[in-house]
């Protein structure tokens, strides 16, 4: 097991197998095996059963005689499924695991934009609050997020997680979700109304870059925008010229093509935009929910009962 488990899913694996526990997370430096890598480590110790979060479970890893594949993934993207299935492997995934991690972050970063809380933070460590005969209660004035419309793009686990948050802020909510009977605008309709823009979409075919130019130029002037979701569905060049314009008042952003941010972008040195390192899910709690599921998933294929939440059933017939 490669991937962090924690609270009663780990204290139940280790009932029903027996467990080497390496979990990447613990490495410093960062360390996560590559299909080669993954597949030495298994042979190594015999495992017939892979936990795993990051690392490559394909190629020479599906030549194991492996029971069981859980990845503790919403959407097990470091798993070659159409691979396992040929090899007749369960593949075993945690939908949902942080959506509620995620929608925290996203309240944390919409809240930070709209109130200046970094810059305001940054004043008062500099001593530069009242700088230039301006007084914080000048400097910092904004709109409140109660009584303004917010639009969800993408109402799956997560999006779903933030909308009752942002209801709960007393925000109206609205959502884009062809997927979803529970969404009831168009994604032209909710760009038109939503004075704050979420996006809590997958990165598909359909969704890559569904918010460009054009989409910017919909919205709201003023329009907050928040992605906690992928870099991929927005055109990072058009949202920065959205902001430089003002046509986007604000942003929050927790990802970023490639996992990185140029310290010179243009983004990095704007105040009316907040940036975090992809850290929606880092919580405690998601290792624990997804301990959980993969857990009793496993305990239920090794009793000959079928997972909950197994991504290709068919090898089970």
């Amino acid at each position: 097991m490669t991937a962090p488990f924690r609270g009663p899913g780990l204290e139940k694996l280790r009932t029903i197998a027996d467990v080497v526990y390496e979990p990447w997370i613990e490495h410093r430096p960062l360390r996560i095996y590559n299909a080669e890598q993954l597949a030495a480590k298994a042979g190594e110790i015999d495992a017939t059963i892979l936990v795993c979060e990051a690392d490559q479970c394909s190629g020479p890893v599906l030549e194991l005689p492996l029971k069981a594949i859980g990845s503790t993934r919403g959407d097990p993207t470091n798993v070659d499924v159409p691979g396992a299935t040929a090899a007749g492997i369960p593949v075993l995934r945690a939908p949902g695991r942080n959506a509620d991690a995620v929608a925290e972050l996203t309240i944390a970063l919409l809240l930070a934009v709209t109130r200046g809380v970094v810059p305001a933070d940054r004043s008062v460590r500099a001593g530069t609050v009242y700088a230039g005969g301006v007084i914080p209660y000048q400097r910092y004035r904004a709109w409140q997020v109660a009584g303004r419309t917010a639009g969800v793009v993408g109402l799956g686990a997560v999006g779903q997680a933030t909308a009752w948050r942002l209801a709960g802020l007393g925000m109206r909510v609205v959502a884009y979700d062809p997927y979803n009977d529970a969404a009831t605008h168009s994604l032209d309709d909710l760009l038109a109304e939503a004075d704050v823009v979420s996006m809590h979409a997958p990165v598909t075919p359909e969704t890559a870059g569904m918010i460009g130019k054009a989409q910017f130029g919909a919205m709201k002037d003023g329009v907050v925008y928040v992605n906690t979701a992928r870099a991929a569905l927005h055109d990072t060049d058009a949202l920065v010229a959205a902001l430089q314009s003002g046509k986007v008042g604000a942003a929050g952003l927790d990802h970023f093509e490639g996992e990185h941010l140029p310290p010179e972008h243009p983004l990095a040195s704007m105040d009316n935009v907040v940036l975090t390192p992809h850290i929606g899910g880092a919580t405690y709690d998601t290792e624990a929910n997804h301990s959980g599921m993969i857990a009793d998933d496993l305990a239920r294929l090794l009793a000959g009962e079928r997972p909950l939440y197994i991504v290709n059933p068919e090898v089970l017939q």
